[in-house]
C-alpha cells in the first residue's frame, strides 16, 4: 500500500508515521500544495495513493481545497469509484460542519486529534486497505 502523510505538524507526522510504516510505503508533505504535487506525480508514475491522510488547517491550501482538488482531478481523469484514493481527515477541529463538509466532498473517515492509533487502524481494515 502507498500512503501519503499530509501533515504540516512535526510531532503528528511522525506519529502517524509511526501507525502507519508497518502497513506501507509513506510519503509526507507539509503543506497543501505539496500534498497536491505528491498527489499528481504518482498518477504521472503509475504508483496512486492507497490512502492519504490528510489534515485539514495546513498552510498554502487548507486540507479542504486539497481534498475538493483531488476528487476534481479523479472525475476528470474517469477514476472509478473503486480506484479512487482512499482520505482520512485528520483534524484538531471536532465541529459538525466541519465534519460533514468533509464527507460531503469526499472524504471516507474523520479523524480527530489526538488520533487514536487503534481506531485509525480500524478505519483502515473497514476501507479494505489492509486485512
Amino acid at each position: 500500500m502507498r500512503i501519503l502523510i499530509a501533515e504540516d505538524d512535526l510531532a503528528s507526522r511522525k506519529y502517524l508515521l509511526k501507525i502507519l510504516e508497518p502497513y506501507g510505503e509513506c510519503d509526507f508533505t507539509v503543506n497543501g500544495i505539496e500534498a497536491l504535487d505528491a498527489f499528481l506525480l504518482a498518477i504521472d508514475e503509475i504508483k496512486p495513493y492507497n490512502l492519504i491522510c490528510l489534515d485539514i488547517m495546513m498552510p498554502k491550501a487548507d486540507g479542504m481545497k486539497v481534498l475538493k482538488t483531488i476528487r476534481q482531478i479523479e472525475k476528470q481523469n474517469g477514476t472509478a469509484d473503486a480506484q479512487k484514493v482512499k482520505i482520512i481527515m485528520t483534524t484538531a477541529l471536532n465541529d459538525t460542519e466541519t465534519i460533514d463538509n468533509s464527507y460531503d466532498i469526499g472524504c471516507e473517515a474523520f479523524a480527530t486529534k489526538p488520533i487514536d492509533a487503534e481506531k485509525l487502524i480500524k478505519v483502515i481494515r473497514k476501507l479494505k486497505l489492509i486485512e
